[in-house]
């Protein structure tokens, strides 16, 4: 017995000449990929990319710690002073865009458009000019404090937009209960609203930390040691570029699915803490000794 073909809501199914040219092109896909694959193994093993004398280097104790572990701890450090403040001035950028106070909700508002719109690049490098010449910090801190100010405020002001959509998805009625039990507008954001749209906020927060964590990279246009700087020296000076970058993008990846899998840990804990008080609480029969009525 011939089987119609499954009913779709988005699309209407493929006809048997559109299923054998799907099929066909994605034969051709992958025999193309195929073949451009094939091409750039040869012309690299042609050139001695692949030898294993270009991945000898880092089985060596002297190159991670004169290279590679400097690197990763400059990346770590920006990150990490980036993503703290970062979360502060986005938490404030954010409730101050919220606020019934319309001068606080204008300033806060310009801000966060006026730091979105400029690219990270230019806020490091104004901000290493603007440091060499005050003098606030040492000589050797001073490409540290540039990539860490514009990452921070690039990314304090995406974060500031988060909070304030997480926060205006929440229902409406959850600022009217808070109203009705006699709580100040503060009170009600701290208490009520933002311990709410954390859960909301936390994969797009994650992404975005990601995010803070890749960037870092930049910081290698105004000298800052990180890890794609570093990588870079390993490839000048043993000859093997594509090792060098491969091995980084390797730590960066690992990087990124450790902030990834902790923040997901983090989420799990917050939802459960949240659903925890309703699944303690019993329901018993009315009229039974030590009812409760939840």
């Amino acid at each position: 017995m011939r089987q119609t073909p499954r009913a779709t809501v988005l699309f209407d199914a493929p006809g048997p000449r559109a299923r054998a040219r799907y099929h066909a092109l994605s034969v051709a896909t992958v025999v193309v990929t195929a073949l451009l694959a094939w091409v750039v193994y040869c012309r690299l093993s042609a050139k001695g990319q692949l030898a294993a004398e270009k991945w000898a280097p880092f089985l060596t104790a002297d190159l991670w710690r004169t290279y590679v572990l400097p690197g990763i701890a400059g990346t770590l450090t920006a990150a990490a002073w980036s993503i703290g403040f970062a979360l502060i001035l986005g938490l404030a950028l954010g409730v101050g865009r919220l606020s019934p106070i319309r001068p606080i909700r204008w300033c806060c508002a310009v801000i966060v458009e006026f730091f979105r719109a400029i690219p990270v690049l230019i806020m490091m490098i104004f901000a290493y000019f603007v440091y060499g010449v005050v003098d606030v910090f040492p000589p050797q801190q001073i490409a540290l404090a540039g990539v860490v100010t514009g990452l921070t405020l690039y990314n304090g002001a995406v974060i500031a937009e988060i909070v304030r959509a997480g926060v205006n998805t929440l229902p409406g009625g959850q600022s009217e209960a808070a109203d009705a039990l006699g709580l100040r507008w503060m009170q009600t954001m701290r208490l009520v609203l933002l311990p709410q749209a954390v859960t909301t906020m936390l994969p797009v927060l994650v992404s975005q930390l990601v995010v803070v964590l890749k960037d870092t990279a930049i910081g290698y246009q105004i000298t800052f040691v990180e890890m794609v700087r570093q990588g870079t020296v390993v490839g000048s000076q043993y000859s093997n570029y594509l090792a060098a970058l491969l091995v980084i993008a390797a730590l960066m990846i690992s990087g990124n699915l450790v902030l990834s899998a902790g923040a997901t840990r983090l989420e799990r804990r917050l939802r459960r803490a949240r659903r925890s008080p309703l699944e303690s609480a019993t329901i018993e029969p009315e009229g039974t000794p030590g009812a409760r009525v939840v």
